[in-house]
């Protein structure tokens, strides 16, 4: 996508986007424009996706460390069973909108493709991600950039894009399992058995996935409050309006 601008924005305000993304800011005494960055369909895949983790991490912990009985017969209350459903359905939704996230990442722009993948040939990238971090390790001093900084990019990729693959494919495995192996779900999904091995191996490696997207979505709130509050560009806005400000 190439960056658009309000249309009362000057071109002498307009910021450049420079190596890597780095944003160019106008000459001194020119007050940056706004940038449209995220496409309404990018911000509603995130706090969908957002959603979707919040229900799958809370109703996971529960199937894994069930409640203690409350009583009465189980079809009564049917607690254990709207848990599942509960987890089966945001599984489900967090998977179709993966795979449209997937749609934007092919006919989207720059700012759409960036956490699919890292140039891990590329030194001078290498070289910023480092100075990212020693930003934030309050040792360096902070550079703008139009979209996902270098060090934003790698912990997305690494840290949310992979681990979310792996908790799709094996949830939508386990789900084929109880689904029965003569089903559509098996056909589809059962070659991550052959892959993991049985089924207590794939729920492993499905906790752990889950561990690490927690994980980084904790890192990743604080690095995006930490951004609004220390940088130039705003963070958590841009992933409302869309626009990224810059003071």
């Amino acid at each position: 996508m190439s960056e658009k601008y309000l249309p009362s924005t000057p071109p002498e305000a307009r910021v450049r986007a420079g190596h890597f993304g780095e944003a160019i800011m106008p000459p001194a005494g020119v007050i940056p424009g706004p940038v449209y960055v995220y496409t309404a369909g990018i911000r509603i895949w995130h706090w969908v996706t957002m959603l979707a983790i919040i229900a799958l991490a809370v109703t996971g912990y529960f199937i894994g460390s069930p409640l203690p009985s409350i009583g009465g017969e189980a079809y009564d209350a049917y607690l254990f069973g709207w848990i599942r459903f509960t987890h089966f359905a945001a599984g489900m939704i967090l998977g179709v909108a993966f795979l449209l996230r997937v749609y934007a990442f092919i006919v989207g722009g720059h700012h759409a493709r960036q956490i699919f993948y890292i140039p891990f040939w590329s030194i001078g990238w290498w070289k910023e991600v480092f100075a990212e971090v020693r930003w934030y390790l309050f040792m360096g001093q902070p550079k703008e950039y139009i979209g996902h900084n270098p060090l934003a990019q790698f912990a997305m990729f690494t840290m949310f894009m992979l681990p979310l693959i792996v908790l799709l494919l094996t949830g939508f495995a386990l789900y084929a399992e109880q689904m029965g192996i003569n089903t559509l779900w098996y056909s589809l999904f059962g070659w991550v058995f052959v892959v993991l091995g049985e089924s207590m191996t794939v729920r492993l490696w499905h906790g752990v996935a889950m561990w690490v997207v927690i994980i980084f979505s904790i890192v990743h709130m604080y690095m995006a409050i930490r951004e609004d509050m220390t940088h130039r560009q705003t963070a958590v806005s841009a992933m409302i309006s869309g626009w990224r400000f810059f003071r």
